[in-house]
């Protein structure tokens, strides 16, 4: 009675140690960062790289290990209860739930798991081989289960191998979301993090500079005032348009016509804009931010001219606009000083019409929508309000009110945003 008890014993310690190793290996499996255990197979970790192939087929891995968990559970149980029966008769099996269920809770589940829970990279990378061993021979069972599990489920209309996986890029939202703290330093970090994101959905039209307020030149002025207007304009690059300011027939470097000067020998007459133009690169306004900037890198250019569906000038998008919606705004000696934007006092600001949201919500951390049927405040409250506002009407709308303080023919100039206090 003694050597049996003794062993029945050491076979419920036994059970119960394997209970704790699947409890941990499943929490350990699922917890562990892909992020971290990608690196470390590519950093060349062997035991890394088996525990991303097992996870790969997750169904498998999650049905081999609950399988072993709940025989080896199941067993200990059974064995507990006849343990307990002979020695306490029908009591024993009160005896066996009670004690049982406090060591299954405790041993094999709350304490392999929260183990688990905090050190589970390290543990899936020491466990991968038993793991492996463990879904290698429990394949054909789990593959059975799973079988079965899906043809209920479809009884009930539920088709599980639909489901979708989820979006990695959702994931990596997620994460920059996580990326909180109260630091100046941080929020520009998730900001930037969050546009590096928003190339591939962000049209150049909505960063360009609108052909208003582009600084042309008329390729038939004399060569005279075609210089002084280079030398007038803070920008190194200027299109060059030839009888319709649509037609843009070049683009005039200056470092080009500084060449062309030098070898003239600073005969202005002799000067030939055709020797200087270079051609234009025209881009489709529903050219992505990602794809543009892919072009600028294969192609070595820094400039674009952005047309519309029918061909027409819309305006001109740089390397440096594409660079400035991931890291803010890039000033140099040469920039003028406006953003559109002037605060009058706290939760007030007074705002040039032609101001993307977007710019709006990177600067104050707001989240005015932004949408393709307008890019800019203006364009935002026209959509809203459905008419074309008058001076000194003002509107309510997603946490704000706008008062619209000038308006110039048809077109909103400049509004009042107040955020009301909460």
């Amino acid at each position: 009675m003694e050597i049996g008890f003794l062993i029945s014993l050491i076979a419920i310690i036994i059970l119960l140690l394997l209970s704790a190793f699947f409890s941990g290996s499943e929490t350990a499996f699922t917890a562990a960062s892909r992020v971290r255990l990608h690196s470390k197979e590519k950093a060349g970790d062997k035991n890394a790289a088996l525990v991303n192939r097992i996870r790969d087929k997750k169904d498998r891995m999650i049905g081999a290990l609950l399988l072993g968990n709940n025989l080896v559970n199941i067993m200990a149980s059974a064995l507990a209860t006849s343990v307990l029966i002979k020695i306490f008769g029908e009591a024993g099996v009160v005896y066996a739930t009670l004690v049982m269920t406090m060591l299954v809770l405790i041993f094999a589940e709350v304490l392999p798991k929260t183990y688990a829970l905090h050190h589970a990279e390290s543990m899936a990378v020491r466990i991968a081989p038993l793991v492996r061993f463990v879904v290698f021979v429990f394949a054909p069972v789990t593959e059975a289960v799973t079988w079965i599990v899906r043809a209920v489920l479809r009884l009930f209309g539920i088709d599980i191998s639909r489901v979708a996986k989820g979006s990695h890029l959702e994931l990596l939202r997620g994460a920059i979301e996580m990326h909180d703290g109260p630091e100046e330093e941080t929020q520009e970090q998730r900001a930037m993090l969050r546009s590096i994101l928003d190339l591939a959905n962000v049209d150049v039209a909505d960063i360009m500079v609108h052909r208003r307020n582009v600084t042309m030149l008329d390729s038939r002025m004399p060569i005279q005032e075609l210089v002084k207007g280079v030398l007038d304009s803070p920008y190194t690059r200027m299109p060059i348009w030839t009888e319709d300011q649509d037609n843009i027939t070049g683009i005039i470097h200056v470092k080009q016509l500084l060449r062309e000067i030098h070898a003239c020998e600073g005969d202005l007459a002799r000067v030939k804009l055709d020797h200087i133009m270079l051609e234009p690169r025209f881009v489709p306004e529903t050219t992505t931010l990602y794809d543009q900037l892919q072009a600028f890198r294969e192609r070595r250019e820094h400039f674009g001219v952005v047309v519309d569906e029918y061909g027409s000038f819309m305006g001109i998008v740089t390397l440096e606009d594409i660079l400035e919606e991931i890291v803010g705004e890039i000033d140099d000696e040469h920039d003028e000083n406006v953003i559109g934007v002037r605060r009058e006092k706290k939760g007030v600001y007074m705002v040039d019409g032609t101001t993307a949201i977007r710019d709006l919500n990177r600067e104050f951390g707001w989240k005015l929508p932004d949408t393709q049927d307008y890019s800019t405040l203006a364009g935002l409250i026209l959509h809203e309000a459905q008419t074309l506002p008058e001076q000194g009407q003002s509107f309510r709308f997603h946490g704000f009110r706008f008062d619209i303080v000038r308006r110039h023919r048809h077109q909103i100039s400049k509004i009042r945003v107040s955020i009301p206090k909460s």
